[in-house]
């Protein structure tokens, strides 16, 4: 059976540290979506190790992990990671493995992307995108012109020359969309024609791979990556990613039918965070929304971006619930909250004065929305050093219950601070 941790808002949540906790037992971790957009941070004692494109699993020694279908792959990005882990003292190259049916990110990919972005930002309509070339990448996945990683390590006779004319075709009408940019296509070709042998290794069938591994018992943990509200069918459209970010994407990007999934874990931060462009109802453009930036040191892993910050939002939450069906939350990043005398929380939208029923899917109108909140005493004392749930002060257990009773899911972890100790499982 797999479990799967998903991000509930709109990423950022966290995700890595409970992935970290939960590869102390499992055998396999497997990400099933997006790419290096992505922005794992786990801290392991003094050391602290950011993941981008690889599995979170990799921490753990004894942990298999698989880069599933559904991940787009920009391999020199691949290959920098696993030499950054490499230098910190994780070796890893022998327990990692990547799909045959993972689609490529060229750099030509990723300069298309910017040209995008700035394209849209003369309407004032740029998404935000991290610039790493994924939706350009799912482009042409989805307009059946990508090339995937089989198509550069096969080792028919024909296969680097059919991969060279894959190639051109793609940039050439990448240069039909956007005009001759400079770009060292021979360069590109030379550095991947190293790369296929350098990637074989790690090259496998992943729905062998990980049938196999449920045929086996192997208990394994599935890793999304971004956060339901980027999802590009249930997200803030367009301001999302290219991918299902939900429990869609854990199923279509690795291959596994719905009855091998047994607990969802929705990551939620304590309060709410986005990076990036479109509407944020329960942001906090004040004092406190300056606090939350500062004492949560909200900055993207992945881009250096200083995130937008606002109150926990409720609707969002459970509508996140409705469509991830989360079995149980783990709650992050709860000491933010420390220095607060009170903290408000928003449970409810209403438009030209009439109350929404769930999370609207239009923007315009999710941009003039009026929050309703309910305000909570704060605590005002430091919970970084607690070790137990129940020692938390009761101001705190009433804003967990607050949260849980709202969207009745039950929360089973709670993030007190940065490290790897600091998790407070609920008994």
């Amino acid at each position: 059976m797999c479990d799967v941790v998903l991000g509930s808002q709109w990423g950022d949540e966290g995700k890595g540290k409970l992935v970290d906790i939960l590869c102390e037992d499992i055998d396999v971790c497997a990400r099933c979506q997006g790419g290096n957009n992505a922005g794992h941070t786990i801290v392991v004692g003094d050391v602290k190790y950011d993941f981008h494109l690889l599995p979170s699993g990799l921490v753990n020694p004894k942990c298999l992990n698989l880069i599933g279908s559904g991940v787009v792959v920009h391999v020199p990005s691949l290959f920098e990671e696993l030499e950054n882990l490499e230098k910190k003292g994780l070796y890893c190259r022998d327990r990692l493995f990547i799909s045959s049916r993972c689609h490529l990110v060229f750099d030509f990919h990723q300069r298309t992307d910017k040209l995008k972005e700035a394209e849209l930002s003369t309407t004032k309509k740029s998404i935000g995108t991290t610039g790493k070339g994924i939706g350009p990448t799912y482009s042409t996945k989805a307009s059946r012109s990508g090339i995937r990683v089989h198509h550069l390590v096969s080792e028919d006779p024909q296969a680097w020359e059919e991969f060279k004319t894959r190639y051109h075709r793609l940039v050439e009408s990448r240069y039909k969309r956007y005009g001759e940019f400079d770009y060292d296509v021979e360069a590109e070709l030379a550095q991947y024609e190293k790369y296929r042998e350098l990637l074989r290794p790690f090259v496998v069938d992943a729905v062998d791979f990980i049938h196999k591994s449920i045929a086996d018992k192997k208990r394994i943990l599935v890793e999304g990556a971004n956060a339901l509200m980027l999802d590009l069918d249930y997200g803030t459209y367009p301001y999302v990613t290219s991918s299902a970010t939900g429990i869609g994407g854990v199923l279509t990007g690795l291959g596994i039918p719905p009855r091998n999934v047994n607990n969802v874990y929705g990551v939620v931060k304590a309060y709410t965070t986005r990076v990036g462009e479109g509407p944020f109802p329960t942001e906090q453009l004040n004092e406190d929304g300056e606090t939350l930036q500062t004492v949560g040191a909200e900055f993207g892993v992945t881009t250096g971006r200083k995130r937008r910050c606002g109150w926990l939002d409720l609707v969002v939450l459970k509508y996140s619930c409705l469509i991830n069906g989360y079995t149980d939350l783990n709650i992050t990043k709860l000491d933010v909250l420390d220095q607060f005398k009170e903290i408000k929380v928003g449970i409810s939208y209403s438009y030209n004065g009439e109350k929404l029923s769930s999370f609207p899917e239009d923007l315009t109108k999710l941009g003039k929305v009026d929050v309703e909140y309910v305000t909570l005493p704060g605590w005002n004392e430091d919970i970084t050093k607690i070790k137990n749930f129940d020692d938390l002060p009761e101001n705190a257990k009433k804003y967990l219950k607050f949260i849980e009773d709202f969207v009745n899911v039950p929360i089973k972890w709670v993030g007190t601070g940065p490290g790897r100790d600091s998790m407070l499982k609920k008994n």
